[in-house]
């Protein structure tokens, strides 16, 4: 029972940055641009990345796509922790990389609602 409180918490937390990350990259906020502009997004590749980015927070919340939610985050995650380390940045890998994490831990937690719906 506790793991399911924790494990729904860990999802509302993934669910919000996905939303609020995504709403960023989709608007072009002046600092997604300025980051994703140094590894060739233009504006229209922002804005696919940001609506992905949403899709996936959106897509957690139900038990049929749980899976998929997660899996296209952590997707989106592990390719800016690509793109850092392309840079050699690893202050930019060490703040995306509890995120990855976050999405991994939820999917090992599994839905904490499976049983019932």
């Amino acid at each position: 029972m506790i793991l399911k409180i924790i494990n729904s918490a860990f999802i509302l937390i993934a669910v919000f940055m996905g939303l609020k990350q995504g709403y960023s990259m989709f608007s072009g906020k002046p600092e997604m641009v300025e980051m994703f502009s140094k590894w060739n997004f233009n504006k229209t590749g922002l804005a696919i990345t940001g609506a992905v980015t949403m899709l996936s927070a959106l897509l957690i919340l139900f038990p049929k796509t749980f899976v998929w939610g997660n899996f296209l985050m952590a997707a989106g995650i592990l390719l800016i922790i690509c793109f850092h380390l392309l840079d050699k940045d690893l202050k930019g890998v060490l703040i995306e990389l509890p995120f990855l994490l976050l999405n991994l831990v939820i999917i090992y937690l599994q839905y904490p609602l499976k049983n019932e719906f």
